[in-house]
């Protein structure tokens, strides 16, 4: 570990100067006795101020900082699915045999939405054939600038389980566009892609419930638009049925 250099400075020159003090008490007041007994309690005092000023000062400051930091990624995050995020779902929902439970609601999205936790009792189904690859990549084509910017987000990369959605993500874009001809993949190619197509969907399915439940508990009126949104509803709409 490097130390700079003009931290050592700073130490020593503070040692001498509390060096200095002590020797001028000692001249002024020639006591020994007391100065030495000042000095040993505010060496004993010196571990209780470590005790207060790094484990519950520190944390707390610590706390707020991750509070802070934690809101300004749900926003940066809230911009992913609004840009490309929410139509992922959609499209990767076309690939899966079981999305019609998440569209119910009966395996975890109310459940988890109220008690928090993962999306467990869900494995999505994939076939390659049952959706539309081309969209998808024409997604990726077009939203390829965004995510470049996002990855460049040092912020984001610190957190773990969306810096794994953005490397699943841009792992699939990058299988997809190096592809000339999506209509022409062998099996290989098929279950290849379907293995990373379930690798991404599996933890963007968790990171929008994570969302979503942000959404709830501080912004319901974000929130109630989402649910209208649905990505696993083929039916979802914006407008508010009576």
């Amino acid at each position: 570990m490097k130390i700079d250099r003009w931290k050592i400075l700073w130490g020593v020159a503070l040692l001498c100067l509390s060096a200095l003090v002590y020797v001028f008490h000692y001249l002024t007041f020639r006591d020994p006795h007391h100065l030495f007994i000042f000095l040993v309690g505010d060496i004993a005092f010196v571990f209780i101020e470590v005790l207060i000023v790094t484990m519950i000062i520190h944390e707390l400051l610590d706390y707020r900082d991750r509070k802070t930091k934690l809101y300004k990624l749900n926003m940066v995050i809230g911009a992913f699915f609004s840009e490309i995020g929410t139509e992922l779902l959609r499209i990767f929902s076309g690939f899966d045999k079981n999305a019609i439970q998440m569209k119910e609601g009966s395996v975890c999205f109310e459940g988890w939405l109220d008690k928090g936790g993962k999306c467990e009792g869900y494995q999505p189904d994939i076939d390659v054939r049952r959706g539309d690859l081309k969209a998808l990549r024409d997604l990726f084509l077009d939203k390829r600038p965004f995510m470049l910017v996002l990855i460049q987000n040092s912020n984001l990369l610190e957190h773990d389980s969306f810096s794994d959605l953005l490397w699943a993500t841009f792992h699939l874009a990058e299988e997809l566009l190096y592809r000339e001809d999506l209509g022409k993949l062998t099996e290989a190619d098929y279950r290849h892609i379907e293995v990373d197509i379930k690798r991404a969907y599996a933890v963007l399915i968790v990171q929008w419930l994570d969302y979503m439940r942000h959404l709830k508990a501080s912004y319901p009126h974000l929130f109630s638009l989402a649910v209208r949104m649905n990505p696993f509803d083929p039916d979802a709409s914006p407008e508010i049925e009576e």
